[in-house]
């Protein structure tokens, strides 16, 4: 089908569904499916590898329904994409534990070209396995996992039980709270765990950081919990969030709102603490290099916007002001990586379903020049909200000329895309 065609036949299909026409502009760079229906496929947060270090393999998610949030009876199976064999999926295992947001943490293990972990419930207990994706071994750690280390040798993680208690649709389903009536627990928290041998270590008690005052106020009488936990670029220390609300509310408000957050870092083996971001607005953030995270966040005083957040000292920048306005889900390509290369030059980005239209953009940020190239822009339809939204979350391949992203503008369902950014960060 020619363009013209292709054209008309969309246009006939959106007046026969009362989409609107501008959710279908031209991509700016080369995009193609590489999952398709009846069922439905993803891969979930954009902080983790979703590609092989040699880029042939992509890992996903697959399930045979939307719309609703899952249960302890739902089963996700974990699958694996051959970008060099027709985008040929195999399945390698499954889940009962997991999220539309963030999946089951399913992931790469840093530094590994055959193994891949995620999480899953097993004698009611959540657990993760370790899979070799060549030989089919699996061996299961006693703990959850929710970020990796760079060098693949350990995680964190924090209760998933507590974390779907508080902030419905990021934890899991099928093992309550055990401790559901205790505001700031002493005996969970964030844990450090061993990859080869399973040993676990608490580093910080819920208790722990909730005796620690907000602006000069005791937060002791609230519910507590740990967010979005996330290594920096060397292993050296880690970053998450802390977050708390007075009361339990309605589950589709919880999901939403209504909690205060507060960002802290420590060393790999939980000691220096350092309160990074203590606005109460702390969002998405990624590490930019060892000392420093890009956060979306709102410091006193200020508006609401991407900030570089230097480490131990308070210090704080914002960047992209004009052209990256809205919250979104940040990394930075590995285009000289600011470490052991040249700074960090481009900033992958996205934005919400919002407004009218609700157009999701991909995009890429050029800091040197403050320029922004907008990848493409996808219709989200209006059932994909709250809990069950299927964010684009785009990720990258290990040379970042690649990016995944997960979408429902195809008309069947959520499904994984594939762009080529080769030429678009050549400039």
């Amino acid at each position: 089908m020619n363009l013209q065609n292709r054209r008309t036949f969309l246009q006939q299909s959106l007046a026969a569904l009362s989409l609107p026409m501008m959710s279908f502009k031209p991509e700016a760079v080369p995009i193609r499916a590489i999952t398709k229906g009846p069922k439905y496929h993803w891969f979930g947060y954009y902080d983790k590898w979703q590609f092989d270090p040699t880029g042939r393999y992509v890992l996903g998610m697959e399930v045979d329904f939307e719309h609703r949030s899952p249960t302890e009876k739902d089963i996700v199976k974990i699958g694996l994409i051959d970008l060099q064999d027709n985008d040929r999926w195999t399945t390698l295992g499954e889940s009962r534990s997991w999220g539309w947001q963030q999946g089951c943490m399913l992931q790469w293990i840093p530094q590994s070209t055959t193994e891949i972990i995620w999480n899953d419930r097993v004698d009611n207990q959540f657990v993760s396995h370790i899979v070799n994706i060549k030989t089919g071994k699996k061996r299961t750690l006693p703990k959850a996992v929710y970020a990796l280390s760079p060098d693949g040798k350990w995680a964190i993680g924090t209760e998933f039980s507590r974390i779907q208690d508080l902030r419905p649709g990021y934890g899991y389903s099928g093992i309550p709270d055990p401790y559901f009536s205790v505001k700031a627990p002493k005996e969970i928290g964030l844990y450090k765990m061993d990859l080869q041998t399973g040993k676990t270590q608490l580093l910080f008690s819920l208790n722990e950081l909730a005796e620690l005052p907000y602006q000069g106020q005791s937060i002791v009488d609230n519910f507590h919990w740990f967010n979005h936990l996330l290594v920096n670029n060397d292993g050296s220390r880690f970053t998450f969030l802390h977050r708390w609300r007075a009361v339990r509310e309605d589950r589709q408000i919880m999901a939403r709102t209504n909690f205060i957050t507060r960002m802290f870092t420590a060393d790999a083996d939980g000691k220096n603490p350092y309160c990074i971001d203590p606005s109460g607005f702390t969002s998405h953030f990624i590490w930019k290099d060892p000392r420093t995270i890009c956060a979306y966040t709102k410091p006193e005083g200020q508006a609401s916007g991407f900030y570089l957040l230097e480490d131990f000292t308070g210090k704080y920048t914002r960047i992209g002001a004009d052209k990256m306005k809205v919250n979104g889900h940040q990394t930075y390509l590995p285009i000289g990586n600011g470490t052991n290369g040249p700074p960090s030059r481009w900033i992958l980005n996205d934005n919400y379903a919002a407004g009218q239209d609700r157009l999701q953009t991909p995009y890429i940020y050029h800091l040197p020049t403050d320029r922004r190239t907008d990848l493409g822009s996808f219709y989200a339809p209006p059932e994909y909200v709250g809990e069950w939204r299927c964010d684009l979350h785009p990720r990258f391949n290990h040379d970042g000329t690649k990016v995944c992203i997960d979408s429902t503008h195809g008309g069947n369902g959520r499904q994984m895309y594939l762009l080529d950014i080769s030429e678009a960060i050549k400039s």
